[in-house]
């Protein structure tokens, strides 16, 4: 025993296990017949072979070898302690886990939408303020009127002599060195708006698609309580206040899971069904017919509204102020009939509150893209063939007051709606009790909100950042509304798939409504001829047929012309490129369908 206790100890086979691979040395050992703590002393002495061979190593490297791998490892560590910093410093991080352990991932989904649409607009406005407005700022002559401060609200006077509004555009070339290079407005206005639009249409669809991989495909979402509970805690988390929340945040989430689990089906007479029926299609009718007098009342104003932009003392104060009325009561109809639609989706008593937020957001939308679309044929079909100096800068004063107006309301609403309705639920009337956050108006106004800025970049490329601040305020007005006037929805339940059904509704038929819009704006509609980059140009989209026939002059643009007549202007490229699109859409749509049973198989087989 002592001649095979002495052999496994000889230097020499501590040697062999040292040079040995990782796998092949744990195998080695563990097939060796002796104790655990034997194998342990032996393990031992192999890493403190293998340190000594790589300190040998390590003094042989050269001075240059050395100091390179220094600052390799300096730049990780700085790299992962850079990364920490900003995860720190990451927008509404806290706030966004306190809402999510307080109120469930139904509130939580609304307050990320509205974080996802701010950093939108900043993304929004950065590009067109570095490719429009600042170029724009060195062509730029001094603006001589007075600032009075009641353009803030009307938008017009000082303001239509900026960069604020599409008619202070120049349509030169900028140059400010003779023979030097220079800067072609029209082509930047245009392709930075074209460029911008392809740009959301990507962001829109990778959006989209990455939530719907973590909310339907993941296979997180098929784990079961069990798991969550004993392994998803952070065992990095050792501040009190933290693991409260998390612990919180936990509970919340397997409340959500066990109702879905345990989700009753009713079942109803035959009276019963006969009289909810009735009722949905009552509904129905009431909301439908109220969006289809909304609709008209906003047209039957905006014609109105044209004759007062079009009178001669257009700077008349009290024509100014006329003005806002189309605004107001556009925001009027879009605040208190949300409310109405939030009454007839309690009156319908919906087994799910999933399935009552769903037919609200769908009753809502239809309203507001109804009195979009509207608005649209005002300005396309009336305002742009009026005989104004300048119509799209009084389609840009339009939105400008919509979104201005807009956001004025959506902070009343959270006044009137919130903080009255729980000052008369805990003092008035008690049975009422404190009201909860209603997440489908709320959702339906930032949706309306962004649509509206969209439609107004081409007229007014800087409306991004004034969205931009209006959500900023919005974002911290709902969360002090809902900490202090909401209570927790009375019913618990799941909502991974909401923030995918968000993004859904602000692509279609929201951003594509837009296009539509914007194609029409650029291809059909002929620009204002004493305003604005396109002045004297048939369509906005002339211009591009104007810069390439001047690159047909140079030899070396031969591949940009080509392009443009070859794949620009080719049906058949574009059908191509559809079909393909498709075709992948239809094999990543299998691929994901089959990774999704497989893991609900998986899931089955291991709880079997």
């Amino acid at each position: 025993i002592c001649i095979f206790h002495g052999f496994y100890a000889d230097e020499k086979f501590i040697e062999n296990l040292a040079s040995m691979p990782i796998s092949e040395r744990i195998r080695t050992i563990q097939k060796m017949t002796e104790t655990m703590k034997k194998k342990r002393e032996i393990r031992n002495k192999v890493l403190k072979e293998i340190t000594k061979k790589s300190r040998r190593r390590s003094t042989q490297l050269s001075c240059c070898t050395q100091c390179l791998q220094g600052t390799v490892v300096l730049f990780r560590r700085f790299g992962n302690s850079l990364s920490e910093y900003f995860h720190l410093l990451q927008l509404w991080h806290k706030t966004l886990k306190i809402i999510g352990a307080e109120f469930g991932t139904s509130v939580l989904s609304y307050f990320i939408f509205l974080k996802w649409l701010l950093t939108f607009n900043i993304f929004s406005f950065l590009i067109n303020f570095s490719f429009i407005t600042i170029p724009q700022f060195v062509a730029a002559e001094p603006n001589n009127l007075s600032f009075t401060g009641l353009e803030l609200f009307t938008g017009a006077g000082y303001f239509e002599q900026t960069v604020l509004y599409y008619g202070f555009y120049t349509n030169a070339t900028i140059s400010k060195i003779e023979n030097g290079p220079s800067y072609n407005m029209q082509l930047a206005y245009f392709f930075t708006v074209g460029i911008y639009f392809v740009i959301c249409f990507l962001i829109l669809l990778f959006s989209m698609a990455k939530s719907f991989c973590k909310n339907f495909i993941n296979p997180q979402t098929y784990s079961g309580n069990t798991s969550k509970l004993l392994c998803s805690w952070d065992f990095n988390i050792t501040n009190e206040k933290a693991v409260k929340l998390k612990q919180k945040n936990l509970s919340t989430q397997i409340k959500e899971d066990l109702t879905d689990v345990n989700r009753e089906v009713l079942i109803f007479s035959i009276r019963e069904s006969v009289v909810r029926n009735v009722i949905h299609l009552v509904s129905w009718v009431a909301s439908l017919g109220i969006a289809v007098a909304a609709c008209a009342g906003v047209y039957f104003l905006s014609i109105n509204n044209l004759k007062l932009f079009v009178k001669v003392h257009k700077k008349d104060l009290e024509n100014q102020a006329a003005t806002l009325v189309l605004p107001v009561v556009t925001s009027l109809l879009n605040t208190f009939i949300p409310f109405f639609y939030s009454w007839l989706g309690r009156l319908e008593r919906f087994q799910s509150p999933g399935h009552q937020i769903y037919v609200t957001i769908t009753r809502n939308i239809i309203l507001k893209m109804s009195i979009v679309g509207i608005l649209c044929y005002y300005w396309l079909n009336v305002v742009a063939a009026s005989e104004t100096k300048c119509w799209e800068t009084l389609v840009g004063r339009d939105i400008y007051h919509l979104v201005l107006v807009d956001f004025i309301f959506i902070l009343l609403g959270s006044f009137f709606g919130e903080f009255l309705r729980r000052i008369i639920g805990t003092t008035v009337c008690v049975n009422l009790g404190m009201p909860e956050f209603d997440i489908g108006r709320n959702v339906l106004d930032l949706i309306y909100a962004q649509t509206l800025t969209w439609i107004g970049i081409l007229f007014s490329p800087l409306l991004p950042g004034i969205q931009m601040i209006s959500f900023f305020i919005v974002f911290y007005v709902k969360k002090v509304s809902l900490m202090m006037n909401c209570q927790p929805p009375r019913k618990v339940w799941r909502t991974a798939q909401m923030t995918t059904s968000f993004m859904f509704l602000l692509f279609f038929p929201s951003f594509l409504g837009v296009l539509c819009v914007i194609g029409v704006t650029v291809w059909r509609l002929k620009p204002s001829e004493e305003c604005g980059p396109f002045r004297g140009l048939s369509s906005m989209y002339a211009a591009v047929s104007v810069w390439i026939k001047v690159l047909e002059k140079y030899t070396a643009s031969k591949w940009v012309v080509w392009i443009y007549y070859n794949l620009i202007t080719s049906e058949l490229f574009f059908f191509i490129l559809s079909v393909l699109v498709l075709i992948i859409s239809y094999l990543y749509w299998q691929i994901t369908e089959g990774r999704k049973t497989m893991t609900k198989l998986l899931h089955k087989q291991i709880i079997n």
